[in-house]
């Protein structure tokens, strides 16, 4: 047995049909989920850019309806701006309607909790499947696995001398999609993990952010309420 009939590649390419199939889905579960990684590690990053500085903005002291102003009705915006956008066009909406500050804040509220709704399925996007990655790989190298055990025990079966050179391809290839299975799992674990906190935390902000419009909208809405009493 030479150290090229053990190599990895000679390994693989001589595998069982169902253990190369396997390793297959292994390799591209793992190329997608490392697709994923980047892709959402990219869009968040960009995200809490775009939280940073919309956030510099809204605490500057500038006016609301001029920072409304300035963003396009046609222009989709993402994020607290998003949420921003989505509360105070319900505002500018019931104000002429109605009086009742309960009914333009409960409307207020309703409308930023669907906005936060979209925020959270945009930032989770694709997380799910790096989850599937994580949890399936391991399980599906251990099938590559035992069938290389099957395949050792009916060689050793078959032979009138049971040698190390009748099993080692199989025990290999057995081998090799376990290590497929962990390559492919261990990074999307980690990064699963990480994104989604990171996503968490985010979407903490963005919570945090509604409630204190609302808060200002409510000290809005009271002022003017004590104004036309008064009057």
């Amino acid at each position: 047995m030479n150290d090229n009939t053990m190599s990895i590649p000679h390994l693989i390419m001589s595998a069982s049909t169902v253990v190369q199939l396997v390793m297959l889905l292994l390799v591209v579960g793992s190329i997608l989920s490392w697709v994923v990684i980047f892709q959402r590690s990219i869009a968040l990053r960009r995200a809490k850019q775009e939280y940073s500085q919309f956030e510099e903005s809204f605490w500057s002291g500038v006016d609301l309806n001029e920072l409304y102003r300035e963003i396009p009705a046609d222009d989709p915006r993402y994020g607290a701006e998003h949420i921003f956008q989505a509360g105070f066009r319900e505002f500018n909406r019931l104000m002429p309607k109605t009086r009742n500050p309960d009914t333009i804040l409960e409307g207020v509220q309703r409308s930023m909790r669907v906005a936060w709704s979209r925020e959270e399925d945009r930032l989770t996007q694709h997380l799910v499947f790096l989850a599937t990655v994580a949890s399936a790989s391991p399980y599906i190298g251990l099938f590559g696995t035992v069938w290389g055990i099957m395949g050792s025990f009916q060689s050793l079966s078959m032979t009138q001398q049971a040698t190390l050179a009748t099993v080692a391809p199989w025990i290999a290839e057995a081998l090799i999609a376990t290590a497929m299975g962990l390559f492919a799992a261990i990074p999307a674990v980690i990064f699963y993990n990480r994104l989604s906190n990171d996503a968490a935390r985010l979407l903490g902000k963005y919570e945090d952010f509604a409630e204190e419009f609302h808060a200002i909208l409510h000290r809005n809405l009271q002022g003017r309420e004590s104004k036309s009493s008064a009057s």
